[in-house]
């Protein structure tokens, strides 16, 4: 656990207005899952995940089957926060220029020329809804968005909206006309979240919500400016020596050939998290501190972020996929060993 007086990296002490600026993302997060939950019901612990992602100003794949609501949480988190949305199908017939955009031929004025016709990209938000249903050369044309926000088309870039995200779904349970993310795309993806079902009396009131005549409204709480603002405001906290080496250790004992490796990772796992890793730990740590109004992140803000973080990271071999060992149990195993 980090104090106060703990030296740190990323920056110094917080600054007065910046301590102001903590109070209001705070409340803001107060406010932001108050509205989500006027249209959501339970899914609390995703709800939050996916609040530490925008404001650690990262992507995220949301994995569940299908009627659990995954597009109206990210339809209603563009409303609560007044930002661009846009929703992409993927099916395999989608080309990448469907959503990038491509250059038509306009002949305004007598003159012809050729223009660039933005696509859905060109978004705030951009839900990119069953990923895995397009085929892999459809799938990349997100790597440079979500890499660089930006799009180049004809030797031109152009820049896409502040701020930008790609919330992703993904139905796991279907195998048929689907292509597995390539990991060079999963590692994009800041968060893996998953969606499980509600329980009884959550499924009872979303029974009772949905079947009426009302639609419940959504006011809102932050602009993109507010929200750039705050996304800057956690990358200023600073974070302890000792957290930064918590999260490097858990991300490098997922790795197979490191040395401090256990018996476990040898021999069930194939790739571990790359450095990626180490540093979403970081800034979803910094996020969830800043959510709660401090201005630190300490071990447990690492350790409640590590499942998300690393369970889309940890490729496992055969051995592994033969003996039914999962990713969550090992990453669990990782985070006990590591901060015992």
């Amino acid at each position: 656990m980090t104090t106060p007086n703990a030296p740190a990296v990323g920056g110094g002490p917080p600054r007065h207005a910046d301590l102001e600026l903590l109070e209001r993302l705070a409340r803001a997060r107060t406010q932001l899952v108050e509205q989500i939950g006027h249209r959501i019901v339970g899914q609390h612990e995703v709800v939050d995940n996916l609040v530490a992602a925008l404001l650690a100003g990262g992507h995220a794949l949301l994995i569940g089957v299908p009627g659990l609501a995954k597009t109206l949480l990210v339809r209603t988190v563009a409303e609560a926060l007044d930002l661009t949305f846009s929703r992409v199908q993927f099916t395999p017939d989608l080309m990448p220029g469907d959503i990038t955009g491509t250059e038509i031929l306009d002949e305004t004025g007598g003159h012809r020329a050729f223009r660039f016709a933005h696509g859905p990209i060109f978004a705030n938000i951009v839900l990119a809804d069953e990923i895995n249903r397009a085929p892999p050369k459809t799938q990349a044309a997100l790597l440079q968005a979500m890499q660089e926000h930006a799009v180049t088309s004809a030797g031109t870039t152009y820049p896409l909206p502040a701020p930008f995200f790609v919330l992703a779904t993904q139905n796991p349970i279907e195998q048929e006309g689907t292509y597995p993310l390539p990991e060079a795309q999963l590692d994009r993806f800041m968060f893996a979240l998953r969606v499980g079902y509600p329980s009884r009396d959550e499924e009872e009131q979303i029974v009772v919500d949905t079947t009426g005549d009302v639609t419940a409204s959504v006011s809102r709480v932050l602009t993109a400016a507010e929200l750039t603002a705050l996304q800057h405001l956690v990358r200023r906290l600073p974070a302890a020596p000792s957290v930064v080496r918590h999260a490097v250790s858990l991300a490098r004992r997922t790795r197979p050939d490191d040395p401090e490796a256990s018996a476990e990772v040898k021999r069930y796992v194939s790739w571990g998290a790359g450095p990626r890793a180490s540093q979403y730990l970081i800034l979803g740590a910094k996020a969830r501190a800043a959510m709660d109004g401090r201005p630190y992140p300490d071990l447990a803000d690492v350790n409640a972020v590590a499942l998300p973080v690393m369970r889309h990271r940890i490729v496992m071999n055969f051995q592994g996929e033969a003996d039914g060992v999962k990713v969550e149990d090992l990453i669990r195993d990782r985070v006990t060993t590591v901060s015992s």
